[in-house]
């Protein structure tokens, strides 16, 4: 994980954020998470002969491509370990990709993350399914809770201390005074583009309904998995310090974050599936930036290291 240097001074920065989610962000968290949940409960249904066209289904695919690899390549990979180096362009089409999640903006997303890493499984961790403790009843309500419950708390991870790099950086300040723009955007855009393209109403209804109900909704639950079912189930292949696990039938949606157990072995490699076999969709992204010269000092995987790290 990329190093976060902490005070020197005589008064450290706390892990809360000194400014809390207010009531009008957590309404909004309500309506991300239950809208597209009640949007994919409906999709069968909904599609059965009708409701579903060509159109909706490149508009949806088209967006969960940019915003889930904004998510894994930019936020993650990029911003928050620092896999690798890329221009200020590249720079900021990462960080726009990834906003258009809806998950949170790139500041506050590094922050919860590296308090994730720094905290993995143990008291400070944000998000970590084992907050209860083990047992079954436990573990239900801390997989319930790793999965979305944490987004309703009011606190925040603290931006300066977590993610100094980025507070400081005008570029990421920039970005996160303008997520609400692009969350806006993200929510619209399937709409306006089905409905100009059909050039009728019930064009931009079903592609709203699959470009963004469903398409946050499953990227959503897919990144949400990452912090629940591979911090429970799953086999480990390298030693780690925490719960961290490898699921691979979340290898492909999640765009290979859910080999899950290297990544907290090796945070700041570039290839979390660097076993044989195991498809890592963002590091063959990253392998196609380096090739085309948009991204440098790529931390690839090192044998060597691997192997130390190897559960026998």
């Amino acid at each position: 994980m990329t190093v976060v240097a902490e005070s020197t001074s005589q008064h450290p920065k706390p892990d809360i954020d000194p400014e809390p989610k207010t009531k009008p962000e957590l309404i909004t968290f309500a309506v991300v998470v239950g809208a597209p949940l009640v949007a994919i409960a409906a999709a069968v249904p909904f599609a059965w002969g009708w409701g579903l066209s060509w159109l909706d289904i490149v508009i949806s695919f088209v967006l969960y491509i940019v915003s889930g690899l904004g998510v894994t390549v930019g936020f993650h990979r990029y911003f928050t370990h620092g896999s690798f180096k890329a221009p200020r362009p590249v720079k900021i089409a990462l960080g726009i990709a990834g906003s258009l999640s809806l998950e949170m903006s790139v500041l506050d997303w590094v922050a919860t993350h590296r308090k994730h890493h720094k905290f993995s499984d143990k008291e400070g961790d944000p998000h970590s399914p084992w907050r209860f403790g083990p047992g079954f009843k436990a573990m239900s309500k801390g997989l319930l809770y790793a999965h979305m419950g944490w987004l309703f708390e009011s606190t925040r991870a603290n931006r300066e201390k977590y993610a100094p790099d980025l507070y400081k950086d005008p570029v990421i300040r920039k970005l996160h005074s303008w997520f609400p723009v692009m969350a806006i955007t993200s929510i619209f855009l399937p709409a306006i583009l089905g409905g100009l393209l059909t050039w009728s109403w019930w064009g931009a209804a079903t592609a709203f309904f699959w470009g963004t109900l469903v398409r946050i909704g499953l990227l959503h639950h897919v990144t949400w998995s990452i912090n629940s079912i591979c911090h429970v189930f799953g086999e480990e292949a390298f030693q780690v310090r925490d719960k961290s696990r490898n699921v691979w039938w979340l290898a492909i949606p999640s765009f290979g974050e859910s080999w899950h157990n290297l990544h907290h072995s090796d945070p700041t490699c570039a290839r979390h599936g660097a076993l044989k076999g195991q498809i890592d969709l963002s590091a063959g992204t990253i392998r196609l930036l380096e090739k085309a010269g948009w991204a440098t000092d790529v931390r690839w995987p090192d044998p060597e290291r691997l192997a130390a790290k190897r559960v026998v």
